[in-house]
């Protein structure tokens, strides 16, 4: 049974306004997904009806609060087969990344050895350089071939007793390419190397099983993934994450405290503390919920088909140049470049069309450079996305074409 990405789309209020008297075509998923009705009804719901901090209340509305905020713990293990002490929530992506670099760097010592793809999102790559200079240490970089693709042979050249490390993206957030994770942290594992995965892109597209991927942590985004802004989650190896260091301290995380000492939380709490983001974590196990019954094979399938279709299109259209590998290797991602025009001029004229894309570096500053370019447009795709909305962008991908070649006016 094929996934029915228009009904789907009925789903989500935002999918329905208009912009500019233009049905409203959303094409930057990468950036943040939509939110659809049952996400936004269970923030509503939990500040309409048990409003209450969760684990300080023996009242009913807190402990009803508490229940819903740990069982989004437990959806979020299920979904990725992890176990809950394995699930902390942090406010997204990044923080995550950040909790890992600046607890983890400082027991190495100096000269040992990061190693990095090209294609990192700034997030997954500015604290770790960041850190490493601190620390005397040294980030190393995957080469990539000419397809966006990594070079496997000379990474396990790079690998040895040096290295500490090897952080990469599972998914490209700009040329779309999907790594081969497992591979990649068998070989880490050989040396003794930790892998942390940034699935941000990955997560929200396929099914993804950190037990038979192996990773040591991964990090990824709720908003991306049909979930609020503002909470995200670090997967650790249980073993790994009690030996870690809290990154905060204060409420929530310990266990005793006196006026000499303080001992810590059981896992996840040790690495929450303070009142967390109650409404956005419960809403976060709503949205899993969501896509769990439509099915993440089916949402996998139906993005491949999508970007498949999308770049033969694109690849019709006189001047375009598009980036990464082919359909078949890459998630739901697009990035290119219209011959002789900006890409913010191109997404300005999009969005005149009701259109909304993506134009900038998209936080790959490196990468873009090493491509020889300053910035791509990118399209990314989603369950709510259909052909019809792949062929209106590239109808008005062509009239743009024609406009800047002088050939019609706008």
């Amino acid at each position: 049974m094929t996934l029915d990405s228009k009904k789907i789309s009925k789903d989500f209020p935002i999918l329905k306004i208009k912009v500019h008297g233009k049905p409203f075509v959303y094409l930057d998923s990468a950036a943040t997904s939509q939110k659809p009705k049952v996400v936004i009804e269970a923030i509503s719901r939990y500040y309409k009806e048990y409003n209450a901090n969760v684990h300080r209340g023996l009242y009913k509305i807190s402990e009803q609060a508490t229940h819903e905020y740990e069982k989004a713990h437990e959806t979020v293990a299920r979904f990725i087969n992890a176990h809950m002490e394995e699930v902390v929530f942090t406010r997204n992506t990044t923080e995550s990344i950040n909790l890992l670099a600046h607890q983890l760097l400082p027991n190495f010592p100096p000269g040992s050895e990061i190693i990095l793809t090209p294609m990192e999102h700034h997030s997954n790559l500015v604290p770790w350089i960041t850190l490493a200079k601190r620390y005397h240490q040294v980030v190393r970089y995957i080469p990539l071939h000419p397809d966006g693709t990594l070079d496997l042979t000379t990474y396990q050249h790079m690998l040895g007793p040096k290295t500490k490390i090897v952080a990469l993206t599972h998914a490209s957030n700009v040329l779309g390419t999907v790594n081969p994770v497992e591979e990649i942290t068998q070989w880490a594992h050989q040396h003794g190397a930790l892998v942390i995965v940034d699935a941000a892109q990955s997560v929200p597209h396929m099914p993804v099983d950190v037990q038979k991927m192996d990773c040591d942590f991964m990090a990824f985004s709720s908003h991306k993934m049909l979930g609020p802004t503002g909470i995200g989650v670090l997967y650790g190896k249980k073993e790994l994450l009690e030996k870690m260091e809290p990154f905060l301290y204060g409420g929530g995380m310990i266990r005793e405290v006196t006026y000499e000492n303080a001992t810590w939380n059981e896992l996840p709490w040790k690495f929450e503390a303070g009142t967390p983001n109650i409404a956005d974590g419960i809403a976060f196990g709503e949205a899993i919920r969501y896509l769990q019954k439509i099915g993440m094979s089916k949402i996998q399938k139906h993005e491949q088909e999508l970007t498949k279709y999308a770049m033969q299109k694109l690849g019709k259209i006189a001047g375009i140049t598009v980036y990464g590998p082919d359909a078949s290797k890459r998630i739901g991602v697009i990035s290119f470049n219209l011959s002789g025009t900006h890409p913010h001029d191109i997404a300005t004229l999009m969005d005149k069309q009701g259109i909304a894309i993506r134009a900038g570096h998209h936080c790959t500053m490196p990468l873009h450079k090493s491509l020889g370019m300053q910035s791509t447009c990118r399209v990314s795709f989603y369950l709510y996305n259909t052909t019809k909305e792949v062929d209106a962008l590239c109808e008005a991908l062509e009239k743009v074409r024609k406009v800047f070649a002088r050939e019609e006016s706008w």
